[in-house]
């Protein structure tokens, strides 16, 4: 390693994926900094589903909280660390943001990591699981992609399911410190066939 504790990028230069797809009543896209309102009311709105996971996700929720990470979202499609796209649909009216996926470019030569959220009241309609499969798919067709890794606390079993109806097998189980109130300490780490 050159001195960081981050391991070497998977992606050569230039490479990013699609920055939209559209299905069957959702599509993914790129944030915009015109995103920030729509993204604060998301997370508030879906906040007690949220807090017990991610570290990120406090009360109050601050929308400077929001601006900052679609800064560092437009950051990591630039640098290829991270793309993350808006789950949107639009039902004879204005689009609704309904979640978030990303690829992260963070486990090392070789890997790619996902990390979702999806918004009360657009979860069981299989959403999560198409965009997850577009994304895995997507993933593993990019040069330098060999595998791709879902990570979680074991406790929170609804992320969980996620990976296992993808087909992703249980790699294994580490201990971790605690980084969100619902976390036992112990991380999940889901990985393509």
């Amino acid at each position: 390693m050159s001195g960081t504790d981050e391991p070497p990028k998977t992606l050569p230069p230039g490479v990013r994926p699609p920055e939209r797809a559209e299905f069957d009543g959702f599509g993914l896209r790129r944030p915009t900094p015109a995103d920030a309102e729509a993204l604060h009311e998301a997370i508030k709105a879906t906040f007690a589903e949220l807090h017990p996971w991610m570290p990120w996700c406090t009360d109050p929720v601050q929308i400077e909280d929001q601006r900052a990470w679609i800064e560092r979202a437009e950051n990591g499609w630039a640098t290829q660390e991270a793309f993350h796209w808006f789950i949107v649909e639009s039902q004879d009216g204005p689009e609704k943001l309904i979640g978030v996926i990303s690829l992260m470019n963070r486990i090392g030569p070789g890997g790619l990591e996902i990390g979702y959220w999806l918004r009360t009241g657009a979860t069981g309609r299989g959403v999560m699981t198409r965009a997850a499969t577009w994304l895995t798919n997507t993933a593993l067709a990019l040069p330098g992609v060999e595998r791709v890794e879902i990570h979680c606390d074991a406790a929170n079993v609804r992320s969980a399911a996620v990976p296992k109806r993808l087909g992703y097998r249980l790699d294994r189980q580490e201990p971790a410190e605690p980084q969100a109130p619902g976390d036992s300490g112990l991380d999940q780490f889901w990985i393509t066939p």
